[in-house]
Parts: C-alpha cells; structure tokens; sequence
C-alpha cells in the first residue's frame, strides 16, 4: 500500500486541489501547520481516505514529514507538496509502477555488477529512491555524501539512473577522488536552505566535520559529469561528494531513481540525530542492533540469487 503525504502551511486552496486529483484509492495525510481546522473537518467528512494532522505548532517541513509517516503501516510513502499538480493520473500509475521497480532491485543486472566493482562475495539492498524535479523549480541539490544519511557503515555503491534523456548540466555532478578523502561530513538537507545538520563532533571513533564549500570553491576540484540517454547510469562509491553545480531551472520534468547495494563488510551503526528518523526507528523496530550485519526483511541479499 502507498500512503500520500502533504504538509500543509496556509495552503487550503493547494490541498484541496491535491485531494480531488488524488480521489479516493489511496490514503492521505496531511500535516496542517497553520492549524486549519475547518480543513480538517471539511476533508475527513467527504474524503473518509484523508486524515488532517493538525499539531500543536508549526513544526517546519521536516519534522512534520517524520509526524505524518509514524501515522502510517504503508510500505510506500508519496511526499508531495501542496503546489505540486498531479497530471494525468499519476497516483494510479506509480501504484502499477511500484512492481516495475522491485523487478528491477531483485531481477536486474545491478546487483551483480556492483559486485564486481566493490569485489564483493555477497550484497544487500540498503535503500532505494525515486526523485523528481519539475520544470521550473528553483530547488537543487546539495553537495553531500550519502554516508551521512545511513545508520550503516562499510562498502557501499550506489546506481544513479536518470528516467528521461538528461543533458550533463542538468542532472548532477560528481567531485572526482572525493570518496578516497578519508572524511565523513555532516547530512545537508535538501530543502530549508541547505541547513547542515548536527554540529562537527567524534561518533564511535570517527570524526564528523562541516561540508566544505564545493560551489563557492570550483576552480579547487574536479568535476565528473555526462550526458545520459535512457538506459544509461552512473554507479559510485556512497562517499562520493555530489550535487548540482548550476543554478540554472529546468525547462523539463526531471526524475532518477537511485539504488544503494552494500558489501558483506556493512554493518549497522547507529550514529547521530541527522540521519533519518524515521528510517532508523524502522530499522530499531525491526529488531536490528548496533553491529548487525544486513539482511532480513530491510535489507535483503540481491547477489548470489536466491533461487
């Protein structure tokens, strides 16, 4: 099942527009940071799918995701924001989607390549993601390292695929050599103008610093970047420094999905608060412990095929 997540602040007219595209087949939830209680009467009593959280005061973006999705036993979570015009249908067919993409986790190629390129005798889902960009939209990502995003630690690739023909300049870029630094740097979010979160501190031994300045010190690295057609992919080391190095808005719609394997070296390690919460209760509810190696229901093996 797929549960839509919306935060709402001061975004009735955008809500409702959302909730009627959405219809009835999947439930939603909401987030009211304005602390509209008409909305939430007026929506639970003709959508009977919806449920307007309304907490006690605003609790920003991310927070208010993380309230939203302990509300929910979904296997899948659709974040969107209130603005964001669902065309065509889309509920619908990212629910027939869904299938597309666990065939491609467990049936493809990927898992056996990576294998080879982190010379690995097993490996294991860690985490996959379907991003999107539309056109016109002034976010971007940040230069970051998915290290810091994981309660994991040890050989880790990542597949990034983009879904449509993407030029060099408008997906994103990678720092040459960045994985080989020997340096683990704090998580930056993507939204709420790319706030470094946790202060630099010594977790288990090692060190998390402050991101550097990619953008303002350019002419100091290394860029990788190419041009991709579909079918096309990049595959890289999880402490790899990516993200988007122009400012320039997108004239089209841009997705990719991205996979993260991991070696048979990978072991839990739960560290400080700016990873995912919401992740690592999952991972903490499902019985996985400091030490663990991954397997089970979360991270299940994709190479050798279990026949």
């Amino acid at each position: 099942m797929i549960t839509v997540v919306i935060i709402s602040f001061y975004s009735r007219h955008h809500v409702l527009d959302r909730i009627k595209e959405i219809g009835n087949r999947v439930p939603v939830i909401i987030v009211e940071n304005s602390q509209d209680f008409e909305l939430k009467k007026n929506l639970e009593s003709l959508y009977p799918n919806v449920k307007v959280l309304i907490p006690e005061k605003n609790l920003g973006w991310g927070t208010a995701v993380n309230f939203a999705i302990k509300e929910t036993n979904s296997d899948y979570i659709y974040l969107i924001q209130p603005d964001t015009i669902l065309l065509d249908n889309c509920i619908n067919k990212l629910i027939d989607c869904i299938s597309e993409f666990k065939d491609f986790v467990f049936n493809s190629p990927v898992s056996q390549i990576a294998s080879e390129l982190m010379s690995a005798k097993k490996v294991n889902l860690l985490m996959d993601n379907w991003f999107l960009r539309e056109a016109g939209a002034k976010s971007s990502t940040p230069f970051h390292h998915d290290i810091s995003y994981f309660d994991v630690d040890g050989t880790i690739c990542i597949l990034w695929l983009p879904l449509e023909p993407t030029g060099k300049d408008e997906g994103v870029a990678w720092v040459k050599g960045s994985h080989l630094w020997n340096k683990i740097f704090l998580r930056v979010r993507f939204t709420d103008g790319h706030k470094v979160e946790g202060k630099e501190s010594i977790i288990n031994g090692k060190k998390y610093e402050g991101p550097p300045d990619i953008l303002g010190n350019k002419d100091k690295y290394e860029f990788l970047k190419w041009d991709c057609e579909l079918g096309d992919c990049v595959m890289f080391d999880i402490r790899t420094l990516h993200g988007t190095l122009n400012s320039s808005i997108p004239k089209k719609t841009l997705s990719r999905y991205t996979l993260r394997v991991a070696k048979e070296d990978t072991k839990i390690e739960y560290v400080g608060d700016w990873t995912s919460y919401t992740y690592r209760k999952a991972m903490q509810d499902a019985g996985y412990k400091n030490g663990d190696k991954l397997g089970g229901v979360m991270f299940p093996q994709l190479w050798p095929k279990n026949n």
